[in-house]
This record gives C-alpha cells, sequence and structure tokens, in this order.
C-alpha cells in the first residue's frame, strides 16, 4: 500500500513539474512572438498580454507549490538550530499546522473569488472565462494546505519528515 501512495505521489509531482515548466515555455514563446509582431509587422496576438498576465499568475502559484514539496519555501529558522528532538519537531509542527490553516484560508477565499467570476460570467481571453484564469488560486492553495497538513500530522505521530527536495 506505501509503495502504491508513493507511486501516485510521484507520478502526481510528476505532472506538476511538466505544468510549470510547458506553461513557462507557452509564456516565454507568446511573449517573444508578441514582440516579433509588435516589432517587425505591427500587429500581435490580441490576446496575448491578457492572457501573459493570468499565466505569470498560474507560475507564481506553481512554482509556490514546487517550492513547497520541497521545503524549500521562504521561511525564517530563528533559534531552531538551538532546539533538538521534541521541542524542535513540536515547533516544526505548529509551523506546519499554521501554514496549512493560512493556505486553507487564501483557498476558501480563492473559492469565493471563483464563484464570483463564474456568476458574473465574464470573458478573460479568447472565449476563456475568467473564473477558469483563476482557479489555479483555490486549487493551488488547496493541495499546499493538504501537504503542510500532513507534514503536521507526520509530525506529531512521531515521524520523520524529510526535507529532501522530491524530484531531481
Amino acid at each position: 500500500m506505501i509503495n502504491l501512495l508513493q507511486n501516485i505521489r510521484y507520478r502526481l509531482l510528476q505532472i506538476e513539474t511538466i505544468l510549470l515548466v510547458s506553461t513557462f515555455l507557452i509564456v516565454l514563446s507568446i511573449a517573444v512572438l508578441q514582440i516579433f509582431l509588435r516589432n517587425f509587422f505591427d500587429s500581435g496576438i490580441l490576446w496575448a498580454d491578457t492572457f501573459l498576465r493570468i499565466a505569470v499568475l498560474w507560475i507564481g502559484i506553481m512554482g509556490a507549490l514546487f517550492a513547497s514539496r520541497n521545503n524549500n519555501h521562504i521561511n525564517m529558522n530563528l533559534g531552531l538550530k538551538y532546539l533538538s528532538g521534541n521541542s524542535l519537531r513540536f515547533i516544526k509542527a505548529f509551523v506546519h499546522l499554521f501554514t496549512a490553516l493560512i493556505c486553507f484560508i487564501v483557498a476558501w477565499y480563492g473559492i469565493s473569488l471563483v464563484l464570483m467570476e463564474y456568476e458574473e460570467a465574464s470573458i478573460a481571453f479568447a472565449s476563456i472565462p475568467v473564473w477558469v484564469s483563476v482557479i489555479i488560486i483555490p486549487l493551488g492553495f488547496t493541495i499546499m494546505g493538504l501537504r503542510y497538513f500532513t507534514l503536521f500530522i507526520l509530525l506529531i505521530s512521531g515521524h520523520e519528515v524529510n526535507d529532501q527536495p522530491a524530484l531531481d
């Protein structure tokens, strides 16, 4: 059962990486194409600027997901090097729980934003509704919240948490 869960986790992390890299490459390609069209043909893709702004949001949240899965996010380790054993595990567990709660709060408000945009039915670009453009907010923060809540559960149950990167 553990091997199956590890395999599923590994595949999900691969999909996450593929989405991040492919989104970045698409953004880079459209931006270069837009610059080329504007400078040499005095034209451009009508929806490209809006798409690029939204894609930067997606890349930012997917980058945060990447950092959270590897435990490489921005953090402050004030005094943690002086702690050991149960006290260090307790502090880390508390930080993971607090981080999970913040992520879940942001996800909750992200769901509200998506529902509001869905009801308004406005278009972001190229017939793509705005709610589809911002759905990454609740999805990304829910995944991050689940990751940190899982780390919290592992720490309070006495398991060692591996801070090594999930994928190389």
